[in-house]
């Protein structure tokens, strides 16, 4: 059966879409300037990678990007790694975000900040803009410079927001983390960029509860000789503030730079804006550094051209201070929509939560994780039947496959006339090499394309294009937002290592990926979590499929153990509540796997464990199982881990069941 009857249209664009969307006029705008014509979308993805240097520029200009001094041309030398975008080019990155606050945007809402502990907060452009040059004002009285590193421990809301434009405002470079991370793994993150600036939370609320984090945060300070400056907010009004010489509360933060605008100050493209980090699950996290120009010009074209956001728009995803999500989200503001912020547990007060927010705001793009959305599947809730969603036209998902059945879910009873862009990248490119367009239909249990000015590949081992069937996602010529280096890593070995050792001189990106005779994505799982029972390679995302659309399931996770020169699949379930792995069940899982993927993905062992271990920014730790369950010697940290006590029960489970190694 071809992906043309496997995956049938389930929202296509209205005209009026396909006309008067951004990237409908863009494409449109293109044109009139001489290029193409362009039949459709892949007409213009084609273009956008055959000419690359046109391409980027044209995002420049066409979303109104500014900068104090122009670059001499696009792109110099395309070597990857070592790709040089706008040579030449001076701009402030918090300036972009900030170029629509004094016109007609002014006075409309740039921040409406939801949390479990204090009111929602709104803020204008014009707010946002003087609270980011007071904060910067306050911290160059303190001695940061340009270059510093501004560091937050902070909930995703206002002054997250705030710090950030602040620190890149004066061409310092700002990295953050979620409050709910253990002292000993923002230590981690932190003590190897050496902030001279901190803002940070008192505690924070989740799931109905207050989490106070003085001590805890007060023994982070201690760890960090490096700070010249603290900057205490309350997230919890109740509880005292951070104390200590060098601390100031957030309000008198403000109050010492009131009336001072921000700098802007000019820096280099390849300056760095933001440093991000990899999960951390093997030991200290790899820090990766992203510059100004790069990013920006990435998330213009994602964000405007891709998600069609801009003024008049509402955009609200729900993330933490901890994953890529949030910075994206940040560049929100640079379209003149409004960000609207959540933090706390998105199923509290209950799981409609977040859907009634998105109603009472009027939300125009919701983006969430897939995760998310299979939770709402699997209660049964149905916010479109019950909540008026007239506003809402786009509903993004990351962080992991997207399920077939939850397309289903969303076109029934979540979403059901917007656009449901599934979107996939990473922290290493602060972006996405595949996702949401709308000039395209939506198919279900697809992504709907390749990014423009993104040549992605599906590569076999030989290192060429497959012609049809799976393969490893590769990104044959640079991208704008790939690092500009990882923190302390002065030959650039480690980043080498990271992406470019597969295949030389081309990105690797650790994703199994297909690509659709119609141009569409079905990612199947990370590569390094792909199993190989028989030499047939299977991601494990197509077990998920299986098992994750059973009522009877709540959570899975399957890993590879190796055995006598082969690979045996092993799959962990949750079982939903009140339930347990029956003989049934058992027989169950194998049948609905054998039918629906293969005879080589029934697992020779089905075990049932109390729970799934995740990274703090929501993914499934196949590898730390598969360590665990192979014997690797190597160690996992604890600390990078959401629910580091799973792994102690799956290593139970395992030894119960005979499948550790003597």
């Amino acid at each position: 059966m071809s992906h043309t009857e496997q995956s049938p249209v389930v929202w296509s664009p209205s005209d009026a879409v396909l006309t008067g969307s951004r990237m409908g006029r863009f494409k449109t705008w293109l044109e009139q300037q001489g290029h193409g014509p362009f039949a459709d979308y892949h007409a213009l993805h084609r273009w956008s990678v055959t000419e690359l240097e046109t391409f980027w520029q044209a995002v420049w200009d066409y979303c109104g990007l500014v900068c104090d001094t122009p670059a001499s041309r696009v792109l110099g030398s395309r070597a990857m790694p070592g790709a040089e975008w706008f040579p030449g080019m001076r701009l402030n990155f918090a300036a972009n975000l900030l170029r629509l606050a004094d016109g007609e945007q002014a006075d409309q809402e740039a921040v409406v900040a939801y949390c479990e502990t204090r009111p929602a907060l709104r803020r204008t452009y014009a707010q946002v803009k003087a609270d980011a040059g007071a904060l910067e004002a306050f911290l160059r009285q303190q001695g940061v410079q340009q270059g510093d590193r501004v560091a937050g421990v902070v909930t995703n809301g206002y002054e997250a927001l705030v710090g950030m434009l602040a620190a890149t405002s004066m061409g310092a470079i700002w990295s953050s983390a979620s409050p709910d991370f253990g002292v000993g793994a923002i230590n981690d993150r932190f003590g190897q960029i050496e902030p001279a600036a901190l803002i940070v939370v008192n505690g924070y609320g989740y799931g109905g509860k207050v989490f106070p984090r003085q001590a805890d945060f007060a023994e982070l300070i201690d760890k960090l000789p490096s700070l010249k400056t603290v900057v205490s907010v309350q997230q919890l009004p109740d509880e005292a503030p951070l104390s200590g010489d060098r601390v100031t509360t957030w309000e008198d933060a403000l109050a010492a730079g009131a009336g001072q605008p921000p700098s802007f100050t000019p820096v280099a493209p390849d300056h760095p804006v933001y440093i991000l980090y990899s999960s951390g699950t093997t030991g200290k996290p790899k820090c990766i550094v992203h510059g100004t120009a790069g990013l920006l010009v990435n998330h213009a074209k994602e964000l405007m051209l891709h998600g069609d956001v801009g003024p008049g728009d509402r955009f609200l995803y729900f993330t933490t201070c901890g994953w890529m999500m949030w910075n994206w989200q940040a560049s929100a503001l640079m379209t003149g929509a409004a960000v609207i912020t959540v933090d706390g547990s998105p199923g509290y007060p209950a799981l409609d939560f977040l859907w009634n927010t998105v109603a009472d705001e009027r939300v125009t793009h919701f983006g969430t994780s897939a995760r998310f959305i299979a939770g709402c599947r699997k209660s049964g809730i149905a916010p479109a039947k019950t909540l008026d969603q007239n506003a809402l036209r786009v509903v993004f998902s990351t962080g992991s496959p997207l399920l077939p059945e939850d397309y289903d879910w969303v076109y029934q009873d979540g979403a059901p006339n917007a656009l449901l862009g599934s979107i996939a990248g990473g922290t290493d490119i602060c972006g996405c090499f595949v996702g949401a367009c709308p000039l395209l239909p939506v198919r279900r249990g697809e992504i709907q394309c390749r990014f423009l000015g993104v040549d992605a590949e599906a590569y076999g081992d030989d290192g060429k294009p497959v012609r049809e069937g799976r393969g490893e996602l590769v990104c044959q010529q640079p991208l704008p937002s790939m690092p500009v280096s990882f923190w302390d890593d002065p030959n650039d070995e480690r980043y080498r290592d990271a992406y470019f050792n597969t295949f030389p001189g081309v990105w690797a990106h650790g994703d199994f990926i297909e690509f659709t005779e119609h141009g569409g994505a079905i990612i199947y799982g990370r590569s390094d979590a792909t199993l190989n029972p028989g030499g047939v390679r299977i991601g494990t995302a197509e077990i998920y499929r299986q098992v994750e659309t059973m009522p009877e399931i709540r959570d899975s996770l399957v890993v590879g153990r190796q055995i006598d020169g082969d690979v045996e699949v092993v799959l962990l379930v949750v079982t939903a509540d009140g339930g347990e792995l029956s003989p049934d069940l058992l027989k169950e899982l194998r049948n609905r796997i054998r039918e629906g993927a293969s005879p080589r993905h029934v697992p020779k062992r089905i075990l049932e464990v109390p729970d799934i271990p995740y990274t703090r920014s929501g993914k499934k730790v196949e590898l730390a199982v598969a360590r665990l369950i192979n014997g690797s010697a190597k160690a996992d940290n604890r600390d990078a881990l959401g629910n580091p006590e799973a792994l102690d029960q799956i290593r139970a489970v395992l030894a119960a069941a005979k499948l550790l190694p003597a």
